[in-house]
């Protein structure tokens, strides 16, 4: 579909009037693989092709419409639509369309990829499955064990009026293993990097790699068994020491989510909530403790969510977002930072304006949305704690409409005592404000501790958007959290 997508638009735009000020078109094809084993046995593969067309138009007001016939008929029938939601919005705006970037870059991004997702037939894939699923099924009291693989190729092409031509390939794949284990009636789940897919990255085959994949059955179901016969996490005021698999979600959810632009201007009110950061915060506000220094990261290598280009055809490029704790910009693309300085506020932002696919319009999403490393080893953040937890791996959360006060449960935890590594503890959570939990940050660990992770499952948006989303993260040290755990019967 790409390869003629381009020419074929230059004709259907001929059917606009001369009064259009500028008009865009994101064409998208999609193949999707998912694969499972679960117990021994596999289940029915999926495969998915999705492609198709959006297109945007600007005369006064901003229009957009998407197609799945990419005919030049069928591309100029939805031109024409844009065309009329655009002069239906004209004079109803804050700003003027007009005014905004008028994307005229051209480039090419694709993802780097050592193994194509297809060097291995579907039958090699299924038995790597069970292989893995084997290995994890250690002992009777593992009464489930499944194990998955995700993999997605996407090819975009994004022209415009100015002359725009970007072409964009991505290779996603996310490996999952989870294990359920019951003894003496306590059940406890444990999995690879997270119920939500934490360990999912940019690339080919090479990806199960560095996931330790084929390697990891065994250590998911031992600490599955571990669990099932540790005490429940005690609760008190203590120190917390997050591994990257849930510095993911705290990054994502108290920090990605407040900070994206449009839904501090109001947009998710009806859905997703709003956020306790406004216009006014930026470039003072104390978000953390001076620790900590938070990136927009694009082009981080094998991250979920790299890109060149965002879905505007803004180039995207790497930016601090908070540093030495103070907050310095939001998440936020052309459009709603054309919508902050008609309200006084020109606080800046970053090319991360993305959709779900062909069928959806760009919003403000998070992308590689990074804490940097800090200067101290894992041994070196333990020893510094005199009564605390480490906690690794989400499974649950729960946070307000304003994405303040929050609450997270992990899968595994293990006190620490006096500096050392002590006992292995079940149902660790514990609980903060978003406003206030950052500064206490007391340890950022180095290069060594970091793990770059993400989801496949971002929810946003009217109509709903769910995408993909990068968190890399080293371990960290926070002073003084309310933890607690959970109870029997």
């Amino acid at each position: 579909m790409l390869d003629t997508l381009a020419a074929t638009l230059r004709r259907a735009t001929a059917a606009l009037p001369d009064s259009v000020a500028q008009w865009t078109a994101r064409g998208v094809g999609e193949r999707s693989e998912q694969l499972g084993v679960r117990q021994g046995v596999a289940e029915t593969p999926k495969r998915v092709r999705d492609e198709g067309v959006m297109l945007t138009v600007v005369d006064g007001g901003v229009g957009h419409a998407a197609t799945a016939d990419t005919s030049e008929a069928g591309l100029r029938a939805a031109l024409l639509r844009a065309h009329a939601l655009a002069r239906a919005g004209a004079g109803k705006t804050v700003f003027t369309p007009a005014d905004l970037p008028r994307p005229r870059d051209s480039g090419r991004y694709a993802s780097h990829v050592e193994r194509p997702h297809d060097a291995l037939t579907l039958a090699d894939k299924l038995e790597l499955l069970m292989r893995v699923n084997a290995a994890s099924r250690i002992d009777e009291r593992i009464v489930d064990a499944q194990t998955s693989l995700w993999s997605v190729e996407t090819e975009q092409l994004f022209v415009s009026s100015e002359g725009a031509h970007i072409e964009q390939r991505f290779a996603f794949l996310t490996p999952a293993i989870q294990v359920t284990a019951v003894d003496g009636g306590v059940t406890q789940v444990r999995s690879s990097a997270g119920q939500y897919n934490g360990y999912c990255q940019q690339g080919g085959l090479e990806v199960l790699d560095r996931a330790r994949f084929e390697q990891d059955g065994p250590r998911v179901a031992r600490e599955a068994l571990e669990l099932v016969r540790a005490p429940h996490c005690p609760s008190g005021r203590m120190d917390l020491l997050l591994m990257p698999d849930q510095m993911m979600l705290q990054i994502h959810e108290s920090i990605g989510h407040p900070l994206e632009l449009d839904r501090i201007l109001g947009d998710e009110r009806n859905f997703a909530g709003t956020s306790f950061v406004t216009l006014d915060l930026f470039g003072h506000y104390r978000y953390g403790s001076e620790l900590l220094n938070v990136s927009f990261d694009p082009a981080r290598e094998h991250e979920f969510a790299g890109f060149a280009f965002d879905d505007e055809g803004t180039p995207a490029e790497r930016r601090m977002l908070i540093e030495r704790g103070v907050l310095l910009h939001p998440l936020g693309g052309s459009l709603s930072q054309a919508r902050a300085r008609a309200a006084g506020h020109d606080v800046g932002g970053v090319a991360t304006t993305r959709a779900c696919s062909w069928n959806r319009a760009p919003i403000d999403r998070i992308s590689n949305l990074n804490v940097e490393p800090g200067s101290s080893t894992l041994d070196e953040l333990i020893a510094a704690v005199d009564h605390g937890v480490v906690m690794h791996t989400n499974c649950s959360w729960s946070i307000d409409d304003s994405r303040n006060k929050f609450q997270f449960g992990c899968e595994y935890g293990r006190m620490i005592r006096h500096g050392r590594l002590a006992e292995v503890v079940r149902n660790p959570n514990y609980r903060g404000v978003s406003a206030t939990f950052w500064r206490s940050l007391a340890g950022v660990g180095d290069a060594s501790t970091c793990e770059v992770m993400g989801t496949p499952f971002c929810g946003k948006g009217e109509p709903s958007q769910v995408i993909r989303v990068g968190h890399a993260s080293p371990a960290c040290l926070f002073a003084g959290v309310d933890v607690f755990g959970g109870v029997d019967g």
